[in-house]
Order: structure tokens, then sequence, then C-alpha cells
């Protein structure tokens, strides 16, 4: 009988190497499983940067050319499904303001303003919504609040409305002037710092407001209408030369017409209101209604 240890190697080798191979075999398939799950993370951390793009882009979209009432509906459940994210409670806010319900907007523009992460614009957008919901007091403290170096059109804007209704004149004027220059299309806020010209009885310089207004946007019928009332004031009793469609024409007569009447002035209130009348191109009911009511007067 030959001793254990003289066996032939040939014998033994098989096993040691089938032993090595289940090894070599597992070590693979450990590998194979750790780059598995290694692969599995990055095409989720892949997909769930595009879901943030494709989130960021849906959000854009829902705040610009979205309906506002679908907007409202999409913020609402998103901000449900993601309470931390203060990027769509922002959205919810806005779309609340858009969708003409600042009462709705105010509660999520305060939550949002109070948030530690919350931007300067974010508090301009609270003042905004106070001022909506007829907060004056509050908006001028949060306005005052945010720091002076940051420089907007919308902040300024706010803060000459606010100064306006606190009968600060001098302060209204400067803050509409520095808000003028802070944007390309100015004519709204001209057409603001006019109405608040007209409110104190400066006729002259409320009518220069409204035409500069009109230069920058010549389809802005509400400077249009304003820039007639500041004339009728001055006992201007006719249309300046400027763009206007024929209904316009008849509109803007009918209201230097009643501007005509309010100073005393009945009989060229009463020819404004028939050359009022036989501009519009259809039957304009408001004008004749005013001309009967002065002739049955």
């Amino acid at each position: 009988m030959r001793h254990p240890s003289h066996a032939h190697p040939s014998r033994v080798q098989p096993k040691l190497g089938l032993r090595r191979g289940l090894g070599l075999s597992l070590c693979a398939l450990m590998g194979l499983s750790a780059c598995a799950d290694q692969t599995d993370k990055e095409v989720e951390r892949a997909f769930q940067n595009v879901n943030v793009i494709e989130e960021s882009n849906l959000s854009d979209i829902m705040l610009t050319v979205g309906d506002p009432e679908e907007a409202v509906a999409y913020f609402t459940r998103a901000s449900r499904e993601n309470p931390e994210k203060l990027d769509l409670k922002r959205g919810l806010a806005a779309s609340l303001i858009r969708a003409k319900r600042p009462a709705d907007a105010l509660p999520i523009w305060r939550e949002v303003a109070e948030n530690p992460a919350a931007t300067s614009e974010d508090r301009v957008d609270y003042a905004d919504a106070l001022i909506r919901s007829g907060d004056w007091s509050t908006a001028d403290e949060v306005l005052d609040a945010i720091p002076p170096t940051f420089e907007t059109y919308k902040r300024y804007r706010l803060e000459a409305m606010v100064a306006d209704s606190n009968r600060e004149w001098q302060k209204a004027d400067s803050f509409y002037e520095i808000a003028a220059g802070l944007t390309t299309k100015p004519s709204g806020v001209l057409n603001n710092w006019g109405y608040s010209k007209l409110t104190r009885g400066d006729f002259a310089e409320a009518e220069a407001l409204f035409a500069e207004a009109i230069q920058k946007d010549p389809s802005l019928f509400t400077a249009k209408n304003n820039m007639i009332l500041a004339r009728g004031a001055q006992r201007k009793y006719s249309l300046p030369v400027m763009q206007m469609t024929q209904v316009e024409r008849a509109q803007l007569m009918h209201t230097l017409a009643l501007a005509a009447i309010k100073q005393g002035d009945v009989q060229t209130g009463k020819s404004l209101l028939r050359e009022a009348i036989d501009t519009h191109p259809q039957h304009f009911e408001e004008a004749v209604r005013s001309l009967r009511a002065l002739e049955s007067a």
C-alpha cells in the first residue's frame, strides 16, 4: 500500500483546480453583482437628473404660457408630493397670483418668505401679494426690511406704489423714476406714475407721462384714456395725434365728453358725445345713454 503522500499529483490537481475555479467564478459573480448594483445606481441617478430637468421645464412652462388654473392644480399637487421643495411653493404662489387669487397666494408667499432659504426676490413677491390683498402697511414693512442693495424693477415699482399710498410724493417720484430706468418696457410704470400725478392735480405733468407711456407702447389703451382725462382736466377738448383704432377714438371721445361735463362744459360734452356715437363703427350704447341722460335733464 502506498502512503497517501506518495499519491500521484495528477489525482489531486483537478480538485484543487475545481476549488480555485469555483472561487474565481464566485468572485466574478460578486464582481458582476457589484457592477450591476453600480450600474443601477448610475441609471437611477441619471433618471433623477432627467426628472429634475423635466420638472424644472414643466414648472417654467406652467408659470408662463400655461392656463393659470391648470398651473395652480399642477403646483398644488407637486408641492403636496414634495413639501420640502421651496421652488414648488413659489410656483404655487405665483400661479395663484396669475389666477387673480391673491388672498390664497398670500399665506403661501408668507411661508416662502419666512423660510431660511428665502431670497430678497421672495420677499418682494410677498410684498406684492400683500399690496394685492390691500395690506399696504405690512407691505411697507416687508419692503423696508429688504437690503437697499437689492435693486430690481419690481421692488422699486412696489416702493413707488406704497409711497403713493402714504402720500409721500417726493419718494414716489424718485422710486417711479428708478423703476422706469430698470426695465426695457417702462410703459406700465410710466402710466402708474402719470396716474399718481393725475390724482395729485398735476395735470400737465400727468399728460406728459401718459404721452411717454404711449410712445413706448402704442397699444396701451389705459394710458390713452388716462391722458384724455388729464387733458380734459385742463379743458383741452381735442384728441391728441396718436395711434388709435376707430373704436378707440370713439371711446376716447366719450371719456373726453364726460371730462367736459364734469368741468361744467355741458354743451361741449354733448357735442363730443354725438361725435363719439357717429365715430363708433357699431352701436355705442354707453355714449347713447350718457347723451339721453343729458338731454332729458
